[in-house]
């Protein structure tokens, strides 16, 4: 019976803290309905990572080493950046370019929002050393696979906090990003409607943009050549018009199964001896910031378009701009029905959204050409 209970004896507070944290994350994901294939395997994840002398996690017993199987998991999928790579791949086939082939000024949107990244890394250097900043200011680009892949290639002693703060804000931005946008803007401006006249794009068109794209990003930002080239090479699975079952498994199996051990596996850097330090709270509010000055600069720069503008732009559709596809696209939308039941931004805030996507994954390849030899 002693056996049996001699484990309570390694159980801390520290461990009670992180399983707080797990189930606020599952509460949220189920309750809330907050991108709940993300938040649930990350919070349950993080309450089986905290049981004491967990199996579930690297554990040294004596002079032993007895490997858990999230350990193994973070060693095979994330360490060597699989799976962030892999998910890309399905992120790339779920995303249509049609929006922004028939408009390409909304590109630019997706370039100034990404602001807060560089904000974001301008402050952090003030508490961290220049790599660790730069890894947390990638938060800002509202995109998971990104943040992990170049944490992992700046060797960032902070990559645990900084996968949990990209992952839980991008599902916090129906509660993040509303605040900011009605703060920036007035009831005018929200209620402007921007009609949808979409050009024809042609086939060929949809077929050579990821490839183009790919190569043109590749010569400006080389480290950010993997991150481009595996969600371009979904798109281009999604447009090629002869791999719709692929294209089909991309966006269902394939993403659904990798972003649920994505998620479980990330929990395996929130042991408590590792995630509860001054330094995590820290990473976590300047993640907050880098969201938010994301959200501001799209807005922002919409509202000075508009002073030379004849045909006015909603600026809402400004914050789609971060990397956080769909929910962000999503969320201007909603956020223009309230206002007025007749104004769909919809295929505005996506196109916007999808031009963030491709903005995030060059802004992080930017960050690793000027980094990586520091």
């Amino acid at each position: 019976m002693e056996v049996l209970y001699r484990n309570l004896l390694n159980l801390q507070w520290q461990h009670v803290v992180m399983w707080g944290i797990g189930a606020l994350l599952i509460y949220l994901a189920i309750k809330k309905d907050m991108e709940p294939s993300l938040l649930l395997p990350i919070g349950f994840g993080a309450i089986i990572a905290n049981l004491p002398m967990s199996g579930a996690v690297d554990q040294l017993i004596g002079e032993a080493l007895e490997r858990g199987p999230l350990s193994t998991l973070y060693n095979a999928g994330i360490a060597n950046e699989l799976f962030p790579l892999i998910l890309f791949i399905g992120i790339g086939a779920m995303i249509d370019f049609g929006p922004i082939l028939s408009n390409p000024k909304l590109m630019i949107f997706g370039a100034m929002a990404q602001f807060g990244i560089f904000f974001t890394l301008c402050t952090a250097s003030m508490f961290f050393d220049i790599k660790d900043a730069a890894s947390i200011a990638i938060i800002g680009a509202a995109d998971g696979p990104t943040s992990i892949v170049v944490a992992q290639k700046l060797g960032s002693k902070y990559l645990g906090a900084i996968m949990v703060a990209a992952y839980s804000y991008m599902a916090l931005v129906p509660i993040i990003q509303p605040p900011v946008i009605k703060l920036l803007t007035t009831k005018k401006e929200r209620l402007i409607k921007m009609p949808y006249q979409p050009a024809e794009v042609s086939k060929a068109t949809r077929i050579l943009f990821p490839i183009i794209i790919t190569v043109i990003t590749g010569l400006i930002a080389p480290q950010s050549v993997a991150l481009v080239g595996f969600l371009m090479f979904g798109n281009l699975i999604r447009e090629c018009g002869v791999l719709d079952s692929l294209s089909e498994t991309a966006q269902r199996v394939l993403a659904n199964l990798v972003t649920l051990l994505l998620g479980i596996t990330i929990a395996s850097q929130m042991q408590a001896e590792q995630f509860l330090k001054l330094e995590t709270l820290l990473i976590l509010f300047l993640g907050l910031v880098a969201f938010i000055f994301d959200t501001a600069g799209g807005v922002l720069f919409a509202k000075i378009l508009n002073l030379f503008l004849k045909e006015k732009i909603n600026p809402m559709i400004g914050a789609a701009g971060i990397s956080a596809f769909p929910m962000s696209g999503r969320v201007v939308h909603k956020m223009g029905l309230q206002e007025d039941n007749q104004n769909f931004l919809l295929m505005h805030s996506i196109g916007v959204n999808v031009s963030g996507q491709i903005a995030s994954v060059i802004a992080g390849g930017l960050v690793l050409n000027f980094f990586m030899g520091v």
